[in-house]
Parts: structure tokens; sequence; C-alpha cells
């Protein structure tokens, strides 16, 4: 451990990822923990989960808090430049590494797989996020904090259609739809209308919407119109943001990778996917889509390496190790 190890970590809302590598690319240990949500556990309690997902990595790698050169934090619900600044601060308090980087996630998601180290990503899990880098090192973000930002889209959208078609259908408001029937089965009650009852009691957590996703995009592939209508619609999200920030950093004329990963997206379920090179096609007709093979943690890791100026085989010593993992 003389030459010091890094840490990287990718956080989403329903799991954190972190790993402890060497300067040269050797991957030590990778460990996963629960999510990073400050909003809903609390900031303190957040913080607390991260600093023991830490320490458990380190105590896997063999490696203790004095060997941590760097630690390179990728997190979801870290939207804004001051929450990254206020996150770095309070883990170098912390002591968690004596020189720390935080971002959003979808910058690792980026990191992960853009070939020359720039372009944009769009992140669409539980929430939609997209983020973009420039040749010369400019970004062009989101405030990606939900409707009242001009945010729609992700698997927590989604599953909220799906309710609300499904109740719609079967009340007479709306058009007839499978989601009716497959909405109040996904549950295991009597009547789509029964779910969002229990949602409104506290029998039923939101966060639960978010596995009806998979049960919209089932019916959109066998020829749902209204579940067809909310994958498009989807689809036309992640090539809005993608876009637009590609415009804002002059590469929208130009190649460029869009890095498309997040549970929805990750999926690859053809019908979105369909719809999303539509729409590139003719929005960004020079963008390269890729979903990455490689976790967002690679991403984070890489990053770490880049802060410490790392040579290129140590970036591709931990590409490979990444890809040996079990």
């Amino acid at each position: 451990m003389g030459a010091g190890v890094l840490v990287a970590v990718d956080g989403g809302n329903s799991k954190t990822d972190a790993a402890v590598a060497t300067t040269a690319g050797e991957l030590l240990a990778t460990v996963r923990g629960a999510g990073f949500r400050p909003q809903t556990a609390g900031l303190d309690a957040a913080l607390d989960a991260l600093t023991a997902d830490l320490g458990g990595a380190l105590r896997k790698a063999g490696a203790a808090a004095g060997d941590v050169v760097h630690l390179a934090a990728y997190m979801a619900n870290v939207d804004l430049p001051g929450e990254e600044e206020r996150l770095e601060k309070l883990l170098l308090a912390r002591g968690a590494a004596p020189s720390v980087t935080v971002g959003n996630d979808t910058f690792a998601l980026l990191r992960s797989a853009a070939t020359e180290g720039w372009g944009v990503a769009v992140v669409c899990g539980a929430g939609i996020n997209c983020a973009g880098v420039a040749p010369d090192g400019r970004t062009a973000r989101f405030p990606s904090l939900g409707p009242h930002t001009g945010d729609w889209g992700g698997g927590a959208e989604l599953g909220r259609a799906a309710l609300w078609h499904a109740v719609r259908g079967e009340d007479g408001r709306g058009p007839e739809t499978v989601l009716t029937a497959a909405v109040a089965a996904h549950f295991g009650v009597p009547r789509a209308v029964d779910v969002g009852l229990a949602l409104h009691l506290g029998e039923v957590d939101q966060g639960r919407l978010t596995g009806l996703a998979p049960v919209l995009l089932d019916a959109a592939e066998a020829g749902d119109a209204a579940a067809r209508g909310t994958v498009l619609r989807l689809a036309e999200e992640v090539a809005v943001l993608g876009s637009v920030a590609l415009r804002r950093l002059d590469l929208l004329h130009s190649p460029a990778d869009v890095v498309l990963g997040g549970g929805v997206l990750a999926a690859r379920r053809p019908l979105l996917m369909d719809a999303v090179a539509d729409r590139y096609a003719s929005l960004a007709p020079r963008a390269r889509l890729l979903v990455p093979e490689d976790p967002p943690l690679l991403g984070a890791a890489l990053l770490a390496l880049d802060h410490v100026g790392a040579a290129p085989s140590a970036r591709e010593a931990l590409r490979v190790a990444f890809r040996r993992r079990p």
C-alpha cells in the first residue's frame, strides 16, 4: 500500500457501489451498500451509511483509511454544484480521504463509456438526468429535480403513468387498456384504483410505483396504445435532453458519444431504444449512441485515476479488471 489507494463510489437511489484500486489500476475490492437518499433518510444518516460502505470496501481490500490518496464519489441526489461542494466538505471533515471529488452520478456514467472521455450522458433510472462534458472541459447539465424544474421521465414517472392510465381505463375516463388488469395483478389487488387508494392511505409506498415500469414497457411492446404513447414520450425526453446538452457544448453537429444508462435504458427494451435512436437521428444525427456494458462504478474509478494523473496503462488495466469481476 506504499503508493496509496483510490476509492471510487457510484451512489444511486437503490444501491451504492464502492471500489478500491491502486494508482496503477489494480482493482482490490468492490462492495455494495444501500442507496444514497439524503432527502428521505436525512443527510447525517446518508453520510453514516456511505462512510460505513467506504470502511467496508477498505477492509475488504486490506487497506486502511490512511492509505487513501483520493476519494471520487459520484452520487445520485447530488444534483446541483452547491450540493456537490457541500458533500465534498462533509466527507473531508469526516476524514474520508485527504482529497475528495464529488459529482453527480451522470458524470460517472459518461466516463465509463465515452471513447474520448467527453460527450453527453443521459441517465434514466428511477428518475432522469443528463450531463455533458466538452473536449475543452466545459460542462452542460440540468437541475433534474422533478417537474418543478421541467423534468419528466424515469422509472417512477413510468410507474405513475401506468397507474394513471390503468385507473382511467377502469372507470371510463380514458380508453380501455391492458394496464388496468396488469397494474392490479402486479400489486395483487382486485382493481387498479385500489392501488391509488392504498397510496393515499399510506398502505403502499410511493417508491413501489417504479416497479410498474417493466409492466408498462411490456404493455407497450404488446401494442397497447396508452402504454406505447408513454414510452414514446420518454424516448422524446431522452433525445431532447441529450441533444440540448450537445448544442450547449457546441457538439450538436460533430461526432460525439451519447451514453445511455440507468435501469430503464440499460434494459435495452426494443420499442424504447428504437424510438430513442429515431429521435437522435433527427435531432443530433452525428451522435453515437452507447449503452455501456461496464458499470458506472468503473467511470467513478477512472475519474479517480484521472484526478491523480495516472498513466493510460492504469486506465486500461482497470477496465480489464472490472470486466473480469464475477
